[in-house]
């Protein structure tokens, strides 16, 4: 287990986007909007250091795995299928007492994004944020590089992510058979 994986860049897309279009309108900046941001940021950094928020949380698995993130760092397109594979499910740590409690972990794709940047240790949620549809033309035509051609779309949850996140201790719920328990 390494440390904690983080982006420099994680939470400054908005930030960043604030201040071009204040002085793009020649407006001054609000530095107490400008604080929010910061705020956010040390929010987190209390979250992530607090135990309790680490148990039973595939983000800090994800982030504090060596080989995992040894992955993610050499292959952009395996960023983007665990990405892809983030959005829309749900995880249940492979443990009895969160089997046995139907405990689940699940984040938004926006999220998803941030975690993949932080695991990458570069960019922010904006770098992954609807990946899925990379390459697709507004006329439906498929046109990506290679590496692009193996992105899959939100949701879908590929072979090797999925013997990968099983690997790590962790299950995708079958959302179909969720309610059969």
């Amino acid at each position: 287990m390494s440390k904690l994986s983080k982006s420099p860049e994680r939470y400054s897309f908005q930030k960043n986007g604030y201040v071009k279009r204040q002085n793009k309108k020649n407006r001054p900046v609000n530095e107490d909007y400008l604080k929010m941001f910061d705020d956010i940021i040390n929010q987190k950094k209390l979250l992530e250091e607090d135990l309790e928020w680490r148990k039973n949380n595939l983000e800090w698995d994800l982030r504090t795995t060596d080989w995992i993130l040894k992955k993610v760092r050499d292959s952009k397109s395996y960023s983007q299928n665990l990405y892809a594979a983030l959005c829309n499910n749900e995880f249940q740590k492979n443990e009895v007492w969160p089997i046995l409690k139907n405990q689940h972990w699940s984040c938004s794709w926006r999220y998803a994004g941030g975690i993949l940047a932080d695991m990458r240790e570069e960019g922010d949620y904006m770098d992954w944020y609807c990946s899925g549809m990379q390459g697709m033309e507004s006329d439906g035509e498929y046109v990506a590089s290679n590496d692009q051609k193996k992105y899959v779309s939100e949701s879908i949850v590929t072979e090797e992510i999925r013997e990968d996140l099983l690997k790590l201790g962790w299950l995708v719920v079958d959302q179909e058979n969720q309610g059969d328990l």
